[in-house]
């Protein structure tokens, strides 16, 4: 059994979190570094990921736009290597269709699909074989819903998306998380005084009886990267919510 088959865990591999200065990115470094694994944190403000790093022992960090192809080649560049990358960065945007302009529904469909493409084109030519690549959508979108707007169309379009990609890029290996609802800074700054409400109304009905957290996710993200049997599938993480409303 060779050790890629095994699986050699992340002791002396590099880990980079792209959107790693807060929530999902920063708990899954947390981890990752709990592993063993070296970590280096990205994301836009500098302060907040000098923060993360002091928080995490990250052994670097870089600030800069993930969706710009430029500066995320750049990044990549000063790397000597890379052994797993998970991606964080983006928000959802909700809303009615109509009430987008042509330039927000491109930038809906497109961002993760984008920074998911630049990340693997110039990260995957310095991984060794089954390292990974670790994307994340959602399990929310899956109901088409007024008020989710271009959600559903832009959580639709990742599956197929990490799948293909996981062919291009093989032996490198790329998996997709898909959450629901996750108790996040992001999750806090959409909901404003209704995160409470939220929280008690998840815990009442979802099948876990608590509401997911950024460990929870961050857990199944270490483990798509050690587990070196799995490419091109989406992970669902949200305590039963799509099947308990």
């Amino acid at each position: 059994m060779t050790d890629v088959e095994r699986g050699r865990g992340l002791a002396g591999q590099t880990v980079v979190v792209i959107g790693g200065s807060a929530g999902i990115g920063l708990e899954t470094a947390r981890l990752a570094r709990a592993e063993g694994a070296q970590v280096v944190l990205t994301g836009r403000d500098p302060e907040k990921l000098d923060k993360a790093a002091a928080d995490v022992g990250a052994q670097d960090t870089a600030a800069f736009d993930a969706t710009d192809p430029a500066e995320m080649a750049a990044f990549f560049q000063g790397l000597a290597a890379v052994d797993h990358v998970m991606i964080t960065a983006g928000a959802p945007r909700y809303g009615p269709l109509l009430a987008m302009s042509a330039a927000e529904i491109r930038d809906a469909l497109s961002d993760h699909l984008v920074v998911g493409l630049e990340a693997a084109r110039n990260a995957a030519p310095k991984m060794p074989p089954g390292g990974s690549l670790v994307l994340m959508g959602g399990t929310g979108g899956r109901r088409v819903n007024r008020a989710l707007g271009i959600v559903s169309s832009a959580t639709a379009a990742l599956p197929p998306f990490a799948a293909t990609l996981a062919l291009e890029i093989a032996p490198v290996r790329v998996n997709l998380i898909a959450a629901g609802f996750v108790d996040t800074p992001l999750s806090a700054s959409l909901l404003g005084e209704g995160l409470d409400e939220r929280r008690a109304e998840l815990r009442a009905t979802l099948p876990i009886g608590r509401v997911v957290t950024p460990v929870d996710v961050g857990a199944l993200a270490v483990h798509l990267m050690t587990n070196t049997a799995l490419t091109g599938a989406t992970y669902d993480i949200d305590g039963g919510q799509q099947f308990a409303f």
